[in-house]
């Protein structure tokens, strides 16, 4: 039966879900994953540090909601599948972890470059490689990889991250054309500036205020905003989106401003 408007609340529930974020100890990782938390789902915190997780695994017990964690280092990709083995069924994956190496292109050793790939772009693979065949067999999935404005827009000393954000961006729409009919979809997440605890201290420099008056809304995001699109498009509301990007950004890649 098709849904009406009576009925369109429960299209963003995620009741009887489990989902992983990555890099979920703080910033954004943790909104999203607090995000689905609240919309029903069961969530596992990923982090290097279970001490690290441990008061935001709590936060969310407190709350009520179902939540465990999952510690890996996303370079080691024999602790990856023994967490992910352990974990069970993955029916969202959230792939937000991501390093950067801030120095000019011509300063960046072929090794660092080379490293931070296989970190923000290869290991993304690596973790659907692991999550899609129990989603495949479910005929239901939600991989949404985090990219970034940066993906599009680059800037000076991001080279690397740039081409990491660049390919997780590639591989969301190849993954969305080669797993459509399986049920699953695949979309990215591409946040703008936000005041996460690591970019706090550069939001507070003039360069933080030059990209603030870059934001047609005059402002950095607050954490808690990406959690809204995150929910979405884990959700059943989401189920014809596929191979997207959402952008999430106050405006920044949509304005032509100097």
């Amino acid at each position: 039966m098709t849904p009406t408007l009576s009925t369109f609340p429960d299209r963003f529930r995620l009741d009887g879900r489990t989902a992983l974020v990555t890099g979920s100890a703080r910033g954004l990782g943790w909104e999203m994953a607090k995000g689905l938390a609240e919309a029903g789902a069961r969530v596992l915190l990923h982090g290097r540090s279970p001490e690290r997780l441990a008061p935001r695994l709590a936060e969310l017990h407190a709350a009520g909601h179902a939540a465990g964690t999952a510690v890996f280092d996303m370079s080691d990709r024999a602790a990856m599948a023994a967490a992910l083995a352990e974990a069970g069924a993955i029916d969202i994956l959230i792939h937000n972890v991501g390093e950067r190496d801030r120095r000019p292109i011509r300063e960046i050793e072929p090794e660092a470059f080379a490293r931070l790939i296989d970190v923000d772009l290869v290991a993304a693979h690596a973790l659907v490689h692991l999550v899609m065949p129990g989603m495949i067999e479910r005929g239901w999935g939600r991989l949404i990889l985090v990219t970034s404005i940066v993906a599009s827009l680059a800037s000076p000393g991001s080279a690397s991250y740039t081409a990491a954000k660049g390919g997780l961006a590639a591989l969301t729409r190849a993954l969305a054309t080669e797993l459509g009919a399986t049920g699953i979809t695949a979309n990215a997440l591409s946040p703008g500036f936000f005041a996460t605890e690591t970019n706090l201290p550069l939001a507070a420099t003039p360069a933080g205020a030059r990209l603030r008056e870059r934001c047609p809304a005059k402002r950095w995001g607050e954490p808690w905003e990406i959690a809204g699109a995150a929910v979405f498009l884990a959700s059943p509301a989401a189920a014809y989106v596929n191979g997207h990007t959402l952008i999430v950004d106050g405006g920044v890649s949509a304005s032509y401003l100097a």
